[in-house]
C-alpha cells in the first residue's frame, strides 16, 4: 500500500478516534451551565449534584480528549510535510490561537470548576462552568476555521515560491463556510451530550438505581435532545446543504448519488450506488425533492457526477454517499426518539415506560456515529483536494516517510488506543457506578430550604 495512502488512514484514524472525546465534553459544557443555573435559581442541591457529577465525566473526557489529540499536531509535520509547507502560512494562525487562547482557557476552568467550588462560592463556580463552556466551544470555533478553509479558501495568496500566505486574518476566522459548518457541527456535539444525559437518566430509572437522578437526567436530557436534534435538521442542515451546492457542486451530486444532470432531481431515500453502471441500483426516492430543497424550485437543476472530469470527483463515491445517509438517517431517527419522549414526558408516561426508556438507554451510541458519518462526509465529499480547488491530496504526505514507517506508527496507535479505551470505560463506569449521590458536597450552599421540594418534575 502506497504511503500517501497509509498516510491518510492514519490521520483518518487517530482524528476520528479522538473526536469521540472533544464532542461529548463540547456536549455536556453548555448543560452543565444550564445545571448550575437551575440549582442557583431553584435553589436546589439535586441540580448543584447533576453538574459536579457531570462535570466529573466531563473532567476524564477532557483529559483523554488531550491525550488523543497531540499525536494530531504531530502528524501535520510528520505525515503532512509537504502539505504544512504549503498550507502553514494561513492554517497555522487558526490552531494557534486554539491553543493560545481556546485550550488554556478550557483547561484553567475545568480546574477552577472540579476544584474550586468551596473557595469561589456559587456564583463564581457558575462563572467557572459558564467560562468552561465558552473555552470549550471557542476552541471548536478554531478548528472549524482551519477546515472550512481547506473546505472553501479565502483571505490568503499564493507566495512566489508556491505556498499560500494568509492576507486576512478577519476572512479566515469569519468564512462564511465556518459559520455554517459551527453551527452545524456544535448543534450535533450538543446532541451527543444530551443523549448521553438522557440515557444514563433511563439507565438509573430501568436499574431502580439513583432514581430521583434518573428523572432529572432524563427530563433534562430528553428536552435538549429535541431541541438539538430539530436544529441539526433545520436550519443548520439546510444551510449546509446548500453552501454545498454551491461551492461544491460535485460533492452534492455524490453524497445524492446523482449520476446524471436532472430538471427536477429526485430526493434518494434509499439505494446503492453501483460505479460501473453508473446509476443506483434499488432506489427508493421522492421525485423533484432534490431540487425543491436545494434551489426551492420544482424542476430546478441539478448537475450529475458525470458532468463533472473524473479527476474532479470524490475518489470514494460509495463511502461518501454512504456516510451522507447514514447521517442524515441517524438525524430523523434522533427527532422520532425525542419527539415521542417529550410527548410522553408532557403526558407523565415517560419515567413509567419501560420500552421507550430502553429506546433512550440504547440510543446512546447513535450521536457518535452519526457526527463520525458527518465528518466522513465532509472530508471525503472535500476530496481529491486537500484545500478545494487548490492542493490534491496526493501532493500533501511527506515524501521522505515510507509506507513501512506509517503502517508500524498506525499499528502503534490501534494498540495503544484499545488501552485507553478500556481506561476510560472503566473510570467512567466507576463514576456512573457511585452516582451522584456519592459525591462529597465541598460546602454548605447558601440556598434557603423551605421544606418542600424544589422541583415536581
Amino acid at each position: 500500500m502506497e504511503a500517501n495512502t497509509l498516510d491518510r488512514l492514519q490521520f483518518a484514524f487517530t482524528v476520528t478516534y479522538h473526536y469521540l472525546f472533544p464532542q461529548l465534553t463540547m456536549g455536556l459544557a453548555p448543560m452543565i451551565v444550564i445545571f448550575k443555573s437551575i440549582a442557583i435559581r431553584k435553589q436546589d442541591e439535586r441540580w448543584n449534584q447533576a453538574a459536579r457529577f457531570w462535570g466529573k465525566i466531563l473532567g476524564i473526557t477532557f483529559l483523554f480528549g488531550v491525550v488523543t489529540g497531540i499525536p494530531l499536531e504531530f502528524q501535520f509535520g510528520t505525515n503532512w510535510a509537504a502539505f504544512s509547507k504549503y498550507a502553514g502560512g494561513v492554517i497555522g494562525q487558526a490552531l494557534a490561537m486554539e491553543g493560545v487562547f481556546a485550550f488554556f482557557l478550557e483547561s484553567a476552568f475545568i480546574g477552577l470548576f472540579l476544584f474550586g467550588e468551596q473557595r469561589l462560592g456559587q456564583k463564581l463556580h457558575w462563572l467557572s462552568a459558564f467560562l468552561l463552556f465558552v473555552g470549550a466551544w471557542l476552541s471548536g470555533w478554531f478548528i472549524i476555521a482551519t477546515d472550512a478553509w481547506m473546505q472553501h479558501p479565502v483571505g490568503y495568496e499564493i507566495s512566489p515560491d508556491g505556498s499560500a500566505q494568509l492576507t486576512s486574518l478577519w476572512a479566515l476566522i469569519w468564512n462564511e463556510w465556518a459559520i455554517y459548518q459551527y453551527l452545524h457541527n456544535m448543534g450535533g456535539a450538543f446532541v451527543t451530550g444530551a443523549f448521553a444525559i438522557a440515557s444514563l437518566g433511563a439507565f438509573y430509572l430501568l436499574s431502580r438505581k439513583q432514581v430521583e437522578y434518573g428523572r432529572l437526567f432524563l427530563k433534562a436530557g430528553v428536552i435538549a435532545s429535541c431541541v438539538g436534534s430539530i436544529w441539526m435538521l433545520f436550519p443548520t442542515g439546510d444551510w449546509k446543504g446548500k453552501l454545498v451546492a454551491e461551492y461544491q457542486p460535485v460533492t452534492l451530486a455524490a453524497m445524492e448519488g446523482l449520476f446524471n444532470t436532472a430538471d427536477g432531481a429526485p430526493l434518494v431515500l434509499i439505494g446503492q450506488p453501483d460505479m460501473e453502471k453508473q446509476r443506483l441500483d434499488n432506489a427508493v426516492h421522492i421525485p423533484k425533492m432534490l431540487s425543491f430543497l436545494t434551489y426551492q424550485r420544482w424542476e430546478a437543476t441539478v448537475h450529475g457526477l458525470n458532468e463533472f472530469p473524473k479527476d474532479q470527483q470524490p475518489d470514494n463515491v460509495p463511502l461518501l454517499y454512504y456516510s451522507y445517509h447514514i447521517m442524515v438517517g441517524l438525524g430523523t431517527i434522533f427527532i422520532a426518539i425525542m419527539v415521542a419522549a417529550v410527548v410522553w414526558l408532557w403526558r407523565g408516561w415517560l419515567f413509567s415506560s419501560s420500552w421507550l426508556l430502553w429506546i433512550v438507554m440504547l440510543a446512546f451510541p447513535l450521536p457518535f456515529i452519526a457526527n463520525t458519518a458527518g465528518w466522513l462526509t465532509a472530508e471525503i465529499g472535500r476530496q481529491p483536494w486537500l484545500v478545494y480547488g487548490l492542493y490534491r491530496t496526493e501532493h500533501g504526505h511527506s515524501p521522505l516517510v515510507s509506507s513501512g514507517n506509517v503502517l508500524f506508527t498506525l499499528l502503534g496507535f490501534l494498540g495503544m488506543y484499545t488501552i485507553i479505551s478500556l481506561l476510560y470505560i472503566f473510570l467512567v463506569l466507576r463514576r456512573i457506578e457511585e452516582g451522584p449521590d456519592e459525591l462529597s458536597k465541598p460546602a454548605p450552599l447558601t440556598f434557603e430550604t423551605t421544606g418542600e421540594p424544589a422541583d415536581s418534575y
